[in-house]
């Protein structure tokens, strides 16, 4: 896993904008009679997330220190929180194109746009795919959550006795 973070004080992308675009993992074959062959190519697919942030003068001027410097121009890898089907998780991440910013109305906010590249998409595991395919998700997370009060709540006095 990389080092370099991005910085606590500059805000995450925003909703709006926000753009998940997996790589394409197959090769297609036409054939000269009958159905295409598909084959796949990847096992890890590069995924883009085109991304937005909103951002004050001080932290505009701060991600664009921060992107020369530590990102070397967005050619290295950073570690940055993204939403995804998991939620909001640390991912890899490096821009695959120069940013773009432009100045908001009133003059006091930075709109900046731009694309990252992540290395690996988060994605639930085959076994839990599985599961969730197999059985009721909504019972099973009653299950746990009930789990979790017991452990964390009920037992812990008990033991103390």
């Amino acid at each position: 896993m990389t080092t370099i973070t991005w910085p606590s004080t500059l805000p995450l992308p925003t909703v709006e904008g926000y753009n998940v675009q997996p790589g394409d993992a197959l090769i297609r074959t036409e054939m000269d009679s009958g159905l295409a062959r598909h084959r796949r190519r990847f096992t890890d697919v590069p995924t883009t997330i085109s991304v937005r942030w909103i951002m004050r003068r001080d932290q505009y001027a701060i991600f664009e220190g921060w992107y020369r410097w530590h990102a070397k121009e967005g050619a290295n890898f950073f570690t940055i929180n993204l939403l995804g089907g998991l939620g909001l998780l640390d991912q890899e991440a490096r821009f695959t194109r120069q940013f773009s910013s432009q100045l908001l109305a009133g003059g006091t906010l930075w709109q900046v746009q731009s694309e990252l590249e992540i290395r690996q998409r988060p994605v639930l595991d085959e076994g839990a795919t599985s599961i969730v395919l197999s059985e009721d998700i909504r019972g099973l997370t009653n299950a746990i959550n009930g789990l979790n009060v017991l452990v964390h709540i009920h037992l812990p006095p008990l033991l103390n006795d």
